[in-house]
Parts: structure tokens; sequence; C-alpha cells
């Protein structure tokens, strides 16, 4: 079957503009009703910046072979169970048949602060998934079930305080050598690149992108193997697998 990827820039940029354009009136929003939340949480609180890429990711479920798969983005069904704790909230499921065919989480960071958000990232991406593979193997999603597709599309501004070099402490070991001097955006990376080399997730896209994106949609990736088409053609491939089991 050939794949469709679905003319994933187009859609793409345009997700990058739905996620910069609901920010900003977000934040235009609450500056009119003087209650403005501190530093960014306006926008965040707002959510759904990300709905453009959960529309890019349903088209391709829709084109590759699962047009009838139930695809979940209501928080009520958002749920799968875990090991370490008892369930844990997703982003977008794929269930087709009864089976589970993917789980996707969908996140972003915007500046100014970047230090302890990415710490939170980092520590977040690899407890979820080592949390269900972990349920995985102990039967949580059925006897036998195929093995799901895992996936993760992160978004980061583009801006000084995401490419500039970081210092860390040293106090007793050094760091490896890639992450010394390394930006939040290299480090965001290289984390995305070593979730997949790890088997962690079955692949993550890392997306730079600038807030005047809002006219244009611009994005930049920093490596091919988190590179959105590598994402999309990865994605798209496992729903067409899974369709003809």
């Amino acid at each position: 079957m050939m794949l469709n990827l679905e003319n994933y820039e187009v859609q793409a940029r345009e997700a990058v503009k739905l996620f910069w354009g609901n920010r900003n009136a977000a934040i235009r929003q609450q500056e009119a009703s003087g209650k403005l939340d501190v530093g960014a949480r306006g926008a965040v609180t707002a959510g759904k910046n990300m709905d453009g890429f959960l529309a890019l990711a349903e088209s391709l479920i829709r084109n590759n072979g699962m047009p009838n798969a139930q695809v979940c983005v209501q928080r009520s069904v958002l749920t799968l169970p875990g090991f370490f704790r008892p369930t844990k909230l997703w982003d977008m499921l794929v269930i087709n048949e009864g089976r589970l065919i993917a789980a996707l989480e969908f996140k972003s960071q915007v500046g100014p602060s970047f230090g302890n958000n990415f710490n939170n990232r980092t520590e977040e991406s690899i407890g979820t998934a080592h949390d269900l593979w972990t349920a995985y193997r102990e039967g949580a999603l059925g006897k036998d079930a195929p093995r799901p597709f895992l996936g993760l599309v992160m978004l980061v501004e583009d801006c000084p305080a995401s490419s500039s070099s970081v210092r860390d402490q040293q106090p007793h070991f050094p760091v490896f050598p890639e992450f010394k001097g390394a930006s939040y955006s290299q480090r965001y990376d290289l984390l995305c690149r070593r979730l997949v080399q790890e088997r962690l997730y079955s692949s993550a896209a890392f997306l730079l992108s600038s807030k005047d994106a809002e006219a244009d949609g611009n994005f930049r990736c920093l490596s091919e193997l988190t590179d959105l088409k590598r994402f999309v053609t990865e994605f798209a491939g496992h729903i067409a697998a899974q369709s003809s089991l």
C-alpha cells in the first residue's frame, strides 16, 4: 500500500500558525479583561494550541487504511492503564477493533524560562513511556496485543533563550560531552533522538518555530531522526501495516 502523507508540510505550517494564533489571541483576550495570568500562563491555560497537529495525525490515520478507527481526543477517553500508577492521560489514542494502535503526545514550550520546564518535560516523557511499556509487557493492553506506536511531537519557541549556550553545574562528575554548552533547543533535540534510539518512543519530531510564524507557519527541525517528515512517514507506515492485520 502506498503511503498517503496528506500534504503534511502544508498541514504542519497551518498547525504552527494555529499554535501561535491561539496563544497570541488568548493573551490579547486576557490583557483586554485585565486578568492576565502570571508570565505566559495566559496562553498556556487557554489550551488547544496543538490542535493543528492532532488534525494532521488524524488525517494520516483516515487516509492510510483506518477510516473507521476510533480517534480519541476528548479527555474522558484518553486514559491508558499504567504499571507504576493506575492510569496515564494521553493527548491522542487510536483504537481499532479493540486494539490500541497508537498513543500520541503533543507538547510545546515557549520562553522565557526553559530550564525547569526542560527537566520536567524530560522526566515526563521518559516516565510516561517506561510506564506504558511495562504495563504492555504485563498484559494491560490485552493478551498478545501488537506493539502500539508511541509518538511525541514537540514544538519549542525559536528564540535567543532557547538557542543560547547553557552552562551546567558539575561539582562531582562531568556531564556527557554532547551536553556541554548545548542550548535548550539542542538538548530537546537530543532528548527526542535518544527517546527513539532507546525504543521508548516509536518516533519523535522536534520543531523550532518563532513567534512571528503566526503569519507564515514556518518551522525547522534540527536532525534527521527528529524531522517531521520522518515522524509522519513512520506513523503512516504503522497505520497502514496495522490496518492489514
